[in-house]
């Protein structure tokens, strides 16, 4: 009888053992298989929340099927107390294992609201956006330029929110002096920079910042980046360039950045200048005829005067000979690259041709046709 039972008991135990493991298999697979969420979505995980919270509200978005066996397996995976506040994009079709990780594995939120502190060539501007999930674009909530009117509400209101993600974008061409004037207006940083930095120095990109890092750190960043881009693309450069030093190149790629805005352009504009200077001719650019009268600092908002063409500085390229003594801008990747990588062209004119674009030429009576095309375009906008 007892041998019976044991038998019996023995059975019991491996049936037993059988149903467990395929329990076990069975919640592996679930959390490992792909979700059931059928488009992206913004999870926020409030400061002190904790895996239980965050299970229920995946199961009301519809993100887990079991909240149960997300709790377990985020146990296992020793990720229950590493749970990160922030607002947090869950892809489509996450699986449990991968919104585990992306809510434990830490650093800025990744979706939710974005301020972003812009600081352009003509003014500086400050934009509240939030990442649309469904599209995983950014929409704009509002925008405002500091110091002019009042405060948009949509301002204050994300200022008071610990997860809101804080980011500068230097735009291409802007100057050392105008970065420094942006970025005391970016009330998020603390600390002075005394000293602006060298004209050129500086990496046009966007930024990521938290709430009280210095504004020393952040031009250090913009100085590290533009000494890596330059330094990979001088060594990248042609051979035969009429320039002995990165820094010449950085000169010429701040004169191409301020000369042209569409970027198919860069390549001719700067052959055009490698042609001048391997021909010993003057470049006669305006841009430095303007940084030689600002220095840098605003913008001139007007026309130049034929005096001013005529008048000496040492940015002036109508009156010295070769490049100019510093960068005249801050220029970005795709010029710096142009500068030493030109196209090959036998171009060594250039003027607006009315599109926003250029009309290049190889002889002096073609580029003079240009130039009256333009003198034509000018004066019909002027009578509009």
């Amino acid at each position: 009888m007892w041998r019976h039972i044991a038998s019996n008991f023995l059975t019991f135990l491996v049936v037993l053992v059988f149903l467990v493991g395929g329990v076990i298999l069975w919640g592996q697979s679930e959390y490992t298989a792909q979700g059931p969420l059928d488009e992206p979505i913004c999870l926020r995980v409030e400061r002190g929340s904790n895996m239980r919270a965050v299970s229920r509200e995946l199961e009301q978005e519809g993100a887990i099927s079991n909240g149960t066996i997300f709790r377990v397996g985020v146990d296992y995976a020793n990720k229950n107390s590493l749970l990160k506040a922030g607002s947090w994009l869950i892809p489509e079709g996450a699986s449990m294992s991968e919104i585990s990780d992306i809510i434990t594995r830490g650093g800025a939120s990744t979706c939710g609201t974005e301020v972003v502190y812009r600081i352009g060539v003509t003014d500086a501007e400050i934009e509240v956006r939030e990442l649309d999930p469904a599209t995983n674009r950014y929409v704009e909530k509002a925008a405002f330029v500091p110091g002019e009117g009042d405060v948009p509400e949509a301002f204050e209101t994300v200022r008071e929110k610990a997860d809101t993600r804080y980011r500068i974008a230097v735009a291409e061409g802007v100057t050392s002096w105008q970065v420094m004037q942006g970025l005391a207006a970016v009330d998020v940083l603390e600390g002075e920079v005394n000293e602006t930095p060298p004209e050129g120095s500086l990496a046009p990109d966007s930024y990521e910042v938290r709430e009280g890092d210095t504004r020393a750190s952040v031009i250090e960043r913009m100085r590290q980046a533009q000494d890596l881009i330059l330094a990979e693309a001088w060594e990248e450069r042609q051979e035969g360039l009429p320039l002995d030093s990165p820094y010449e190149a950085l000169i010429l790629a701040s004169i191409i950045e301020k000369e042209t805005g569409v970027a198919e352009e860069r390549g001719q504009v700067a052959s055009v200048f490698v042609n001048r200077l391997n021909r010993g001719m003057r470049l006669q650019t305006d841009p430095t005829v303007i940084y030689g009268i600002t220095e840098g600092q605003g913008v001139l908002g007007r026309g130049l005067r034929r005096s001013e063409l005529r008048a000496e500085t040492p940015w002036n390229t109508y009156v010295i000979d070769g490049l100019p003594p510093t960068p005249i801008a801050n220029p970005g990747r795709a010029s710096i690259e142009a500068a030493v990588n030109p196209l090959s062209t036998d171009y060594i004119f250039f003027v607006a041709d009315g599109t926003g674009g250029h009309a290049f030429a190889i002889t002096l009576d073609e580029h003079n046709r240009n130039v009256a095309r333009w003198r034509e375009i000018e004066a019909q906008r002027a009578t509009d």
